[in-house]
């Protein structure tokens, strides 16, 4: 029998990673982090102690057996370790690079009370990669049914979704708006995070599934959502075109050439490969000196992509403190290493023109921080008589994003006042058979939560559908068998769906 693990008796140290140096990096779009080698997934994977409590797993917005795949990692059984993983979260490879783990699972590992937390990321993503390279898929025996599913979006919430109904025996078809499959993991984060070849490896195993993909669609303009329900014959619909569309600050001067939003840089850049012009066509001018508004995740990625395109100089732009940046601090720390400037404290009231419609400069004040405000952080207030003006010729704004209107035009779906997508507890929609999850109803958030957003509508979809579903579990009634039928739970019984010519 092993020995119990304890604080004492494990390594110490959290396994470093290895990464490019910012020297070099800083000209290429290759990937920062370099990812463990077997050798040091075995070292990191005994500092788990596999407490039974797992508040690791509560942490985990898909429930990942965490403490059960680190054992198989310690075991050398890898493929026993993805087998672990990929019961509840098909995209390991992606979100052990992308998922912040440091607020989530790793935030409440009972290592991290006392030393630094399991790096629980590092070893899914270990797990994840040795998948991709040796062709491992986890195909269970698939009991086809009658009901067709038709998904909205490609992205994290999107594809859990897909997955979870081609599994329970759908016939799953995912309609993308872009020439390509992904969502937001491929416009919206660059390689030298997420390297694109990851992303296309994670949509193959669905595929292995029997999901079809369907790309240049955009649903709302070819075809409505009723349309789906009611003419193409979808029993359940899911809606998770995510919530890209972009916020501006609306100040003076925010039309000028030269002001866009970190959407479309990041997209021109990833998804339309910008960074490789002229070996394909989407030009993407880098000014000499550029100013990111906002400190994100979104922003980090922004400022980083200007400095490989070209830019001189590249200051990021805030109005809080750095103690309430939202961006992870491993982005803060690898843009500073990179050479950004930041510019804590400060934001822009005007954009100045060159006279000719091009941006020559940004006009900020200083701000300081005074009383929480709704969100539970402090309210930044200008300071007074703190005006001054930044030399920059292209201004980004990375402030947040807002619903797309196309769903609330186009369709009678019920949204909130802030335009997105309403729903119930079940994720349902005011549209019989509709579901949404993920950013377009919440608001931007993370790729893991917008998967566990996925799952939660796949089991209101296959509830809706009358399927069983495997990964519930019914308890009969203690009063002897009372609720049962010839032995069945009465909430195992299911119903026939009857069409009337």
């Amino acid at each position: 029998m092993a020995k119990k693990r304890t604080i004492r008796t494990i390594p110490q140290q959290r396994t470093p990673v290895r990464e490019q140096e910012p020297a070099e990096r800083v000209k290429n779009f290759s990937e920062v982090s370099r990812g463990y080698g077997q050798k040091d997934a075995l070292v990191e994977s005994e500092r788990c102690l596999l407490c039974p409590d797992q508040p690791c797993v509560r942490g985990c917005p898909v429930g990942i057996d965490i403490p059960g795949f680190i054992e198989k990692i310690g075991q050398k059984d890898f493929h026993g370790a993805y087998d672990v993983i990929a019961a509840t979260n098909l995209l390991p490879a992606v979100c052990g690079r992308v998922c912040p783990q440091e607020s989530q699972c790793e935030g409440v590992c009972i290592v991290g009370q006392t030393l630094e937390p399991v790096a629980i990321g590092r070893l899914e993503r270990f797990v994840g990669d040795r998948a991709i390279a040796e062709g491992w898929t986890s195909v269970p025996y698939i009991e086809h049914n009658d009901f067709r599913v038709g998904i909205v979006g490609s992205g994290p919430a999107g594809m859990a979704c897909a997955a979870d109904m081609a599994k329970a025996g759908c016939d799953v078809t995912v309609y993308e708006a872009f020439h390509q499959a992904g969502g937001v993991l491929k416009y919206g984060i660059p390689d030298f995070r997420l390297p694109n070849d990851v992303v296309d490896a994670e949509i193959r195993n669905l595929s292995k599934l029997g999901v079809k993909f369907e790309c240049n669609t955009l649903v709302g303009r070819l075809f409505t959502i009723e349309q789906m329900v009611d003419e193409m014959g979808f029993q359940a619909v899911f809606i998770g075109t995510g919530a890209g569309y972009p916020a501006m600050l609306g100040i003076p001067g925010d039309s000028l050439n030269g002001v866009l939003s970190a959407n479309e840089l990041l997209t021109r850049c990833n998804l339309m490969r910008a960074k490789e012009f002229p070996n394909y066509d989407t030009p993407l001018s880098i000014g000499r000196r550029v100013a990111v508004v906002g400190a994100g995740n979104t922003a980090m990625d922004a400022m980083r992509v200007c400095l490989r395109l070209g830019a001189e100089k590249v200051y990021c732009i805030y109005r809080r403190s750095r103690a309430e940046c939202p961006a992870r601090s491993e982005e803060v720390h690898h843009a500073e290493e990179e050479g950004v400037e930041f510019h804590w404290l400060t934001n822009p009231v005007e954009i100045l023109g060159d006279g000719k419609g091009n941006v020559r400069g940004m006009r900020c004040v200083r701000m300081e921080l005074g009383e929480p405000d709704d969100s539970g952080r402090r309210r930044p207030v200008v300071v007074a008589g703190s005006e001054h003006e930044i030399d920059v010729d292209l201004v980004v704004f990375a402030i947040g994003t807002n619903a797309n209107p196309i769903m609330g035009q186009t369709s009678k779906l019920k949204l909130d006042k802030r335009g997105y997508i309403d729903t119930d507890a079940d994720l349902a929609t005011s549209v019989a058979g509709v579901f949404a999850g993920g950013d377009i109803v919440t608001g931007a958030a993370t790729v893991i939560e917008a998967m566990g957003a996925g799952r939660t509508a796949a089991r209101s979809m296959k509830a809706y559908l009358g399927l069983r579903d495997a990964a519930a579990t019914y308890v009969g009634d203690s009063a002897g068998g009372a609720g049962r039928c010839f032995g069945i739970d009465s909430r195992e019984s299911n119903f026939v769906r009857v069409r009337v010519a």
